[in-house]
């Protein structure tokens, strides 16, 4: 396994294209708005260096058996599931910001079960492709951008039906050793610092999409990439030379629009071509391995904001305030309840087919239906204990102004033993984690990644078998007559 300095050093000129705020950036990892992302990637490896967190860090390849990051792993049981979510909980708590490597990683779980059981149905060799590149992926052990949501165009239109079918990633030409494929992908988190693009298609696709059912993996240097990264509320004050007034100076997240402008991939990385009937298999599963994984790291997250809060109100001087009790209670068990659901579609997952475990489908879909709304609820009770000096006060530069700062050091005390400087600290993280840098990974990143919500309760009507919920409440009312008959 890497350590945290080696990942750092596996970088070394790997993202070729980067575009920044109109720039070309020729190394990401000294860009001081990219800079904090680096470091919360880097937290997953220097966490599998801590002998402390070996248990949830570590994992057993189903491959040689050798010891590997967890990141690179396939579930096996319901325990390796369980242990997924508690590991990305602690990551969460580490950084307070998304980390930036478990889309790659259900992808991989996805990928597993899915080209086995597209092999099954049609005599492909897919499974044999991807168990060759998980090996290569466990050995070097590498971050994975999953790939999958394409940018769509006019979303009333199939892939095939687009006036530019570019909209969606496509193959634009099949040649004997590979193919061309060209297109879009949007929201990418981590890429940038990402050693291998993971693509998969964003939706179920019909025969006349089947140029866009494809699947592959390639390496982020592989000519015809281009990223260019998102603009996030307050990013540019990164650039200001400043640390209090970012909240989280150290940690934070990206996300780029990945652009494939003709793009080669050799035939052994490809894991889906045409076989349009398996797409949505594809999709349906990553996404609750996804769905699954917010109920881990979210709560982390959401342990550092309620942490900030009750640190902010013990400065404030109103800890013991009933009403202000009340409200973190409330954050605590909206957090722990997503805890709670992200441990039961694990404990409920059973194996497929390929003996991979995937989490249960309706209760994963529960868990993101909750990370939908119960973070925006934290987050505004957290605004509300937090006061309006979180977006009023002054900024870092004022405080350190020999004029300006005795005046702010004065006024904005809070209890007596308590440093102004200390207070403001504590404010700005909560300003970056509701309205911030990063309100992208704690809110909006809750409400649409993995789908937005309309998708999962789509999924929850899917998978509830209302039909048997009824046929229960018949039953017991004595309708039809198996339940008259149960009734004599």
């Amino acid at each position: 396994m890497k350590t945290g300095q080696e990942y750092k050093n596996s970088l070394d000129g790997l993202a070729r294209e980067v575009y920044l705020l109109g720039d070309r950036v020729p190394d990401p990892r000294e860009h001081p708005i990219l800079r904090p992302s680096l470091n919360a990637l880097e937290m997953t490896y220097k966490m599998a260096e801590d002998s402390a967190a070996e248990e949830l860090m570590h994992a057993r390849s189903t491959l040689d058996g050798n010891d590997i990051n967890l990141f690179c792993s396939i579930h096996t049981s319901t325990e390796d599931l369980i242990r997924k979510v508690k590991a990305l909980r602690m990551l969460g708590q580490k950084t307070g910001t998304c980390f930036q490597r478990c889309v790659g990683w259900d992808a991989l779980n996805a990928l597993s079960s899915v080209t086995y059981e597209t092999d099954q149905a049609k005599g492909t060799q897919y499974h044999k492709r991807f168990l060759d590149y998980l090996k290569y992926v466990q050995e070097n052990d590498l971050v994975l951008n999953g790939s999958m949501t394409d940018v769509k165009g006019d979303r009333s239109k199939r892939p095939s039906e687009q006036a530019d079918p570019d909209l969606f990633v496509h193959i634009v030409e099949r040649q004997p050793d590979g193919i061309i494929v060209r297109g879009a992908k949007a929201h990418q988190t981590g890429a940038v610092f990402s050693h291998e693009i993971v693509v998969m298609p964003t939706l179920a696709l019909r025969p006349e999409d089947k140029d866009f059912a494809i699947s592959f993996a390639i390496p982020i240097n592989t000519p015809g990439i281009i990223h260019i990264v998102g603009r996030q509320a307050s990013d540019t004050r990164k650039l200001e030379g400043v640390e209090i007034d970012l909240g989280n100076a150290r940690f934070g997240g990206h996300e780029a629009l990945l652009i494939f402008d003709d793009v080669f991939v050799p035939w052994e990385r490809i894991f889906l071509c045409g076989e349009y009937e398996f797409a949505g298999l594809l999709v349906e599963r990553f996404a609750a391995y996804h769905r699954q994984s917010y109920g881990g790291c979210k709560v982390g997250v959401g342990d550092v904001l309620i942490g900030a809060v009750a640190t902010a109100a013990e400065y404030g001087g109103v800890a013991q305030a009933s009403h202000v009790k009340h409200k973190i209670a409330e954050m605590l068990h909206l957090n722990e309840t997503l805890f709670a659901c992200g441990l039961a579609c694990s404990y409920m997952g059973a194996p497929t087919s390929s003996g991979t475990y995937l989490v249960d489908m309706l209760l994963a879909n529960v868990c993101k239906q909750n990370v939908t709304r119960f973070p925006y609820e934290i987050a505004r009770l957290a605004e509300d204990v937090a006061g309006g000096l979180m977006v009023t006060m002054p900024s870092e530069k004022d405080l350190l102004n020999p004029r300006l700062g005795p005046y702010i050091t004065k006024y904005l005390q809070g209890i007596a033993d308590v440093a102004t400087e200390d207070r403001m600290r504590i404010l700005r993280l909560i300003e970056n984690m509701t309205s911030g840098t990063g309100a992208v990974a704690y809110r909006t990143e809750s409400m649409h990644g993995a789908g937005s919500p309309e998708a999962q309760v789509i999924m929850i009507g899917r998978l509830s078998n209302l039909a048997q919920k009824k046929e229960f409440a018949k039953t017991i009312a004595g309708i039809g007559s198996q339940s008259k008959e149960a009734s004599q």
